[in-house]
């Protein structure tokens, strides 16, 4: 079996090796792909595997060898489903290899938010310590969590691990989630009154139309002056020009984002220059034990539709 990995380098830098797959396939690695060079690099392929390259039904058509799309990756929507499913080519994804990775990142954002301990750092080694008169100093109020409430839009699995840390460090928790579940200690309850009660707002929920900008101006006004947002899920979640102006606002405390609307951003992105406002680089799922079980379980996906019992199929 050919295969052909369009856009390896992030999910592998250099720190890991294709080892799994290798033992499969006879294997080539491209860092990046752009659309214009899937076809020819993947002349004669039988299988591909893509995180975020695009590969279309023309794509396809052009590749008559093709029978087999694996994402490196849990979102599919780079793929054109219907016409791999129309040309017989199996596609898969990798749920759940992030969730540890994901939900640490959540709190790492919220811990900036409330204690920002890299502002201190930074305050320090510029010399504002040695320079001040008192033994210690902060430059904006710290936030304790214990006792706060934490509201958890989604309750899958990151959901869950993101909400059972919530409960470690003393948190009421609080979750909204499309079909009822039960989770020791954690208050169903509908959106609204969620995002009226909670302190933190955590965004665990798919991308879909009706979730689309589900932080927005309207809802940005039930939530608490005093309350943080988390968006560790998908960047159209949150309407951006909206909460960049409830921050300028002062009608939030924080955000911490680990997503946004167009990735990389735009430089007018008017998040990039809000108050209280931090931003990491969609890095949440990216830590050498998740990419590690990324290749992983790829190559099980692989393995699995090659002897003719294909998991993951989201084709």
């Amino acid at each position: 079996m050919k295969l052909v990995i369009l856009d390896g380098y992030t999910a592998n830098h250099g720190d890991l090796d294709w080892a799994p797959l290798e033992a499969l396939a006879e294997l080539t690695v491209h860092d990046r792909t752009k659309p214009e060079e899937v076809v020819p690099r993947c002349a004669g392929a039988d299988a591909i595997i893509s995180n975020k390259c695009v590969i279309t039904g023309e794509m396809m058509a052009a590749l008559p060898e093709l029978k087999y799309i694996g994402v490196l990756a849990t979102g599919y929507n780079n793929i054109d489903l219907a016409a791999a499913q129309e040309r017989g080519i199996t596609v898969t994804n990798i749920p759940g290899y992030s969730t540890a990775s994901v939900a640490q990142t959540t709190i790492a954002l919220l811990l900036e938010l409330t204690h920002a301990a890299g502002l201190h750092s930074r305050e320090v080694m510029e010399g504002a310590w040695a320079d001040c008169p008192d033994f210690a100093f902060y430059r904006q109020s710290l936030v304790e969590l214990e006792g706060l409430t934490l509201g958890v839009i989604g309750f899958g699995a990151t959901g869950r691990q993101v909400a059972a840390i919530g409960q470690a460090f003393g948190m009421k928790v609080l979750a909204h989630n499309r079909s009822p579940k039960e989770a020791p200690g954690v208050t169903f309850v509908d959106r609204d009154t969620l995002l009226r009660e909670s302190d933190v707002v955590t965004l665990h929920c798919p991308l879909t139309e009706t979730t689309q900008h589900l932080i927005n101006a309207e809802t940005i006004a039930m939530m608490k002056r005093s309350a943080f947002l988390l968006n560790v899920a998908r960047g159209p979640l949150v309407d951006e020009p909206a909460l960049a102006a409830a921050l300028k606002e002062g009608r939030l405390a924080g955000a911490g984002l680990d997503v946004l609307s167009s990735e990389p951003p735009a430089a007018d992105n008017p998040l990039l220059s809000a108050k209280h406002c931090i931003i990491t680089p969609h890095y949440a799922w990216a830590s050498q034990a998740a990419r590690k079980r990324l290749i992983q379980m790829a190559a099980d996906n692989l393995a699995a539709f090659q002897q003719g019992q294909p998991i993951h199929v989201v084709s």
